[in-house]
């Protein structure tokens, strides 16, 4: 019955390959992108996930901290940033951060996910000294912390290398990078949006550095701004090229655009549903090499999360607590999910909770003190 639906909807050649473990083209991924039967390509790409995962579902205890909102970048699709000296700017202290950590489960959580903004003059001592002291109060704890576009930035304003930059956050307690700055690998797409941001080029080599030197990383591209099919395909691909090369990701996440309360407010709608099924189906078929495909419920929405759990994703992040970018520019869902109600959102869509840490290392989650 799944064949005649994959033949029906032109996508016969294609289920084909997936069967066969058989790299997909860009052509291919064109195919993918232009198939208005969203549900074959559903059914395809959760063949892909449950070959890889089952019925397993990822979440992980997190809890976030955006240390700052200043940004010398200012991307026209940001809501959250801020200049120095504007009206909401502000820039945590480290005994701030240290509350912050503290006051979610008392710091008994697996992860702690540190970004903020490019800040025109922080020096790399407050980010070793930040990461020194979560370090040593929450020992425990994974710090993944600090994208890309911040690790190149830090490194520019202190006079070194990324790769020495990476050497000296990990020294201070830095175990892994997140995803975001990476927005959509397309000159023509940067050029308009986000002119003044780390290059394609600089967010790739941060990533390779950082995997050379045995660190592991996510990625993630941002969707339903101004972009082109092709650029979406082209992104992934490049993803893919560098998971060849260094095998540092560890999971895929894309980033759905909210227009609210940004310069593109009125000018753009962001993604629609539809759209973000197609993006989560065709990541899990082209990124064949990197492992996960992370649906982040803050930016989806709760029910579309459970949707896309068949069609390609297997992870839906965590508790994350006080997120501030996405809400910036709008988004309407909570901040926060207790572990049950993670586990809820699992299961109503018939699948299987497992606990996570950073690594995908299955935990036990104990009750919140």
């Amino acid at each position: 019955m799944t064949e005649t639906l994959f033949q029906q909807a032109g996508l016969g050649e294609i289920a084909q390959k997936v069967a066969r473990a058989e790299r997909l083209s860009r052509e291919d991924g064109l195919r993918l992108m232009a198939s208005p039967h969203l549900a074959a390509l559903g059914a395809l790409a959760n063949g892909a996930r449950e070959g890889l995962h089952g019925g397993r579902t990822y979440y992980i205890v997190n809890r976030h901290i955006n240390y700052s909102n200043i940004c010398v970048n200012r991307c026209r699709f940001c809501a959250f940033s801020r200049s120095e000296g504007e009206e909401g700017a502000y820039l945590l202290s480290v005994e701030e951060c240290l509350r912050k950590a503290e006051s979610f489960r008392g710091g008994q959580v697996s992860e702690f996910h540190i970004v903020g903004g490019c800040h025109p003059t922080l020096g790399l001592e407050y980010y070793t000294g930040l990461l020194s002291a979560l370090h040593s109060r929450f020992p425990e704890v994974h710090l993944q912390a600090l994208t890309a576009v911040e690790v190149a930035h830090i490194a520019k304003l202190a006079g070194i290398t990324v790769r020495e930059c990476l050497e000296r956050l990990r020294q201070a307690g830095l175990g892994s990078l997140p995803g975001g700055g990476a927005e959509v690998f397309s000159s023509r797409v940067r050029q308009q949006l986000c002119p003044q941001k780390l290059s394609p080029e600089g967010w790739l080599e941060v990533m390779r550095a950082a995997h050379q030197l045995g660190m592991r990383s996510n990625c993630t591209m941002l969707y339903g701004h101004l972009e082109q099919p092709e650029e979406v395909v082209d992104h992934l691909l490049l993803l893919r090229e560098l998971q060849d090369e260094t095998g540092g990701f560890l999971a895929f996440i894309p980033l759905a655009f909210h227009p609210a309360h940004t310069a593109l407010e009125g000018q753009l709608r962001g993604p629609t549903a539809w759209d973000d099924l197609r993006i989560i189906a065709v990541s899990r078929l082209l990124l064949d090499n990197i492992p996960h495909i992370k649906v982040f419920w803050i930016m989806v929405g709760l029910k579309v999360a459970q949707v896309a759990l068949s069609f390609g994703a297997d992870d839906v992040d965590g508790t994350v607590v006080e997120e501030r970018i996405t809400h910036a520019a709008g988004a309407e869902t909570p901040e926060t999910l207790t572990v049950e109600q993670i586990k809820q959102l699992i299961r109503g869509a018939g699948r299987e909770p497992v606990a996570r840490d950073t690594l995908y290392r299955s935990v036990a989650v104990e009750a919140a003190p």
